[in-house]
């Protein structure tokens, strides 16, 4: 897994995973994502080498310290990243779609002005103050 869009996917996906249900196996991640067997195999192998999950004997996926943090950090970027796009008036269907794209990419600078922007813009709504 060389793509760190890859990598992020499967600890995203995982994350997510995981908050639905109690036990997440490697079948999970693929019919969640779509992916082949292989790949998602591969992937959760080099997850288990980069030590950001480890696979139980019963073949469950469970995040580290490590991994969890990164996931949550993944999921913050597509968290934010939708929001300021339904803020922009894109539906949220394509809002979520390009989010998607857009996290993995994104450098931390330009993320957390985005971030900070958003937030200023929620505090201000919840003061009832306009730009």
């Amino acid at each position: 897994m060389k793509d760190r869009e890859s990598e992020e996917m499967y600890l995203e996906t995982i994350l997510l995973l995981q908050q639905k249900k109690s036990v997440v196996h490697s079948v999970d991640v693929v019919e969640e994502l779509g992916y082949a067997k292989s790949s998602v195999s591969r992937g959760v192998n080099l997850l288990a080498q980069r030590g950001y999950i480890v696979i139980e004997n019963n073949g469950a996926l469970v995040l580290t310290d490590a991994g969890r943090s990164k996931a949550n950090g993944i999921y913050e970027r597509h968290r934010v990243l939708t929001e300021m796009l339904l803020r922009m008036g894109v539906d949220r269907e394509e809002a979520e779609r390009n989010a998607c794209r857009i996290e993995h990419v994104i450098s931390l600078t330009a993320f957390n002005a985005i971030k900070e922007y958003i937030e200023k813009q929620v505090e201000d709504s919840d003061t009832g103050k306009e730009e």
